[in-house]
């Protein structure tokens, strides 16, 4: 199934949170270590970061920067994340303590398993799924954020639009990453006129880099949730519209309804977590694949001593390729929404399984098939890759933490832009196909369902207990991979963050072996097929992380080199 990758889903992660040239950093912004002071941001955007930045100079917590710098990422990154999508966020502090808060979107009552088929039975093609309200779910960041702020938040809750209203409403310039997206994602940015007069020129080419952009329309609705909280979201006369405009898009008598918007809610979810060579990681559950997937990479590959094979040795990767293909067969099968589905969460992770699984690779020899390690309750679906998300990282100066993912899916999501926003796509994140020889797919389309994720929010506690990193990607179905490379180049290779960041990526979902085009790994690939892969591609992988390390000398984080992500002090 995953084959996808290297045929459709290649073209199409060209247009994913991919990273291009980097912007100028503010002054404030480095991967040098300091003291805890007033605590990091970490972003992948300097706009965003500063907000959050300022949230913390403010007196507020990493609670409220987190909040803060999502709100700023719907203005300076619309491509990629904000109000009109959903999120994971996990909290942490240095007694060991964790959270975790699902804000992923939902798929409308009357959705249902032949949602995105055709009158012939077979799936319609993909972008006609994606730019149409048969791919919006209802938005979830707001409601998260209320919920996270009513537990863990200091500062009010209007203050924390401050930020983000005076970027929209005064302007914020036009990035070289920025105008890359427009570009490359024009039929999708520019669908509805709003996004065409916010974005584009009269003869239809994006804005030229440096050009001050302003959006008052957005604006306008953050001051309106700011004024009145989450219910002037999705309550009363703007829920009954959001939810309007969602079903005029959607080509099916009956769409999204004011009760799905109205009724939506943010979820505590228990954290999962696992170890990694006496080190605790901690990080979002299912409908997230990401913990259970972070956790198989790694533990798979704990008997192996990998600070003897590093980076510049094919044998490393040879084995996290291998480890990959056994962690996503099982992410394929069993992962979906656990209030529809039983997830098999505590065998997928349990130390002997994992061991068990990873005695399955060999450091000189590629395995002939690989499959799920557990009876398989329901198949894979053959769902689309995802591609357009942002993470953050914020530590504040009392050691509290949060990583979090917020995502619209696909760059620009549906295209669908609503009162200065855009709509998630985030349901065609869902198996196409209901059923697969008869059987229905774990992560088929449900009225109320929330779509397999693979966003990986981590937090990373030392063998003594201490929160030591806060660690989170962007990039679809590589995040877990990202992240597990970063843990990777942290623990075993005892790399700074900045290094361990710039560390190249290999994804390997299946049989086909990836590589990060324009990386040393692309020397490697003789190595590699001599090894046994015979079927490798040098590709621009979409990676964007963002992290931040707690150590002896205080804080240590970065933004991705490969794009404008930056570490800010307050």
């Amino acid at each position: 199934m995953l084959l996808r990758i290297t045929t459709l889903a290649l073209a199409s992660l060209s247009l994913a949170a991919c990273a291009t040239a980097p912007s100028a950093r503010p002054a404030n912004a480095d991967s040098a270590s300091t003291s805890l002071g007033a605590g990091m941001v970490s972003a992948a955007d300097p706009r965003a970061a500063e907000a959050g930045a300022e949230i913390l100079r403010k007196g507020g917590n990493a609670t409220d920067a987190a909040i803060a710098t999502m709100l700023a990422l719907t203005v300076v990154e619309p491509q990629s994340s904000g109000i009109g999508g959903g999120g994971f966020y996990v909290w942490a502090d240095n007694s060991g303590a964790v959270e975790t808060l699902d804000g992923r979107e939902t798929a409308p009552a009357a959705a249902g398993p032949d949602w995105f088929l055709g009158p012939d039975g077979k799936p319609i093609p993909g972008r006609e799924a994606v730019r149409s309200g048969l791919s919006i779910g209802v938005p979830g960041n707001v409601a998260l954020a209320a919920k996270a702020q009513a537990r863990h938040g200091r500062l009010g809750w209007a203050r924390l639009f401050d930020p983000a209203i005076r970027l929209a409403r005064d302007g914020w310039t036009l990035s070289d990453r920025g105008r890359a997206f427009l570009e490359r994602s024009k039929a999708t940015a520019s669908r509805t006129q709003t996004g065409k007069a916010l974005y584009f020129d009269a003869q239809g080419n994006a804005l030229p880099v440096g050009t001050v952009l302003t959006n008052p329309a957005l604006a306008t609705t953050l001051e309106r949730i700011a004024k009145g909280g989450a219910k002037a979201f999705y309550e009363g006369e703007a829920g009954t519209m959001l939810a309007e405009v969602i079903a005029f898009d959607t080509p099916r008598p009956v769409g999204m309804s004011e009760r799905d918007v109205h009724g939506y809610t943010a979820k505590w979810r228990e954290p999962v977590c696992g170890t990694y060579r006496a080190h605790r990681l901690c990080s979002m559950g299912p409908p997230s694949s990401g913990a259970t997937t972070l956790i198989a990479i790694l533990g798979q590959l704990e008997r192996f001593d990998l600070s003897q094979l590093r980076a510049d040795n094919p044998v490393f990767w040879h084995l996290f390729a291998e480890s990959q293909r056994l962690a996503y067969a099982d992410r394929e099968r069993f992962l979906a929404d656990p209030d529809f589905v039983t997830v098999p969460v505590a065998k997928l992770i349990e130390p002997g399984y994992l061991a068990r699984r990873g005695a399955l690779i060999q450091s000189d020899r590629v395995q002939t098939t690989v499959g799920p390690g557990l009876d398989a309750p329901a198949p894979d679906g053959n769902e689309p890759p995802e591609k357009g998300t942002s993470h953050f990282s914020i530590v504040d100066g009392e050691g509290n933490a949060v990583s979090f993912t917020s995502t619209i899916e696909g760059p620009f999501g549906s295209g669908l832009m609503h009162q200065g926003y855009f709509l998630n796509n985030e349901l065609t994140d869902f198996s196409m196909l209901p059923e697969v020889g008869g059987k229905p797919v774990a992560n088929r389309v449900e009225g109320g369902k929330r779509p397999r994720s693979s966003m990986t929010p981590t937090v990373v506690f030392s063998p003594d207990g201490k929160l030591i990193a806060v660690i989170g990607a962007a990039g679809g179905g590589t995040i877990p991979v990202q992240v597990a490379r970063t843990i990777i180049a942290l623990i075993d290779w005892k790399l700074p963050v900045s290094q361990a960041l710039a560390v190249p990526v290999l994804y390997s979902p299946e049989d086909t072996v990836i590589v990060e085009k324009g990386s040393a790994l692309e020397a490697m690939i003789p190595a590699l097929k001599a090894l046994g892969h015979a079927r490798l591609v040098a590709f621009d992988l979409p990676l964007k992380t963002n992290a931040v390390t707690i150590g002896p000398a205080g804080l240590d984080g970065a933004g991705d080199p490969r794009g404008e992500g930056v570490a800010v002090r307050p």
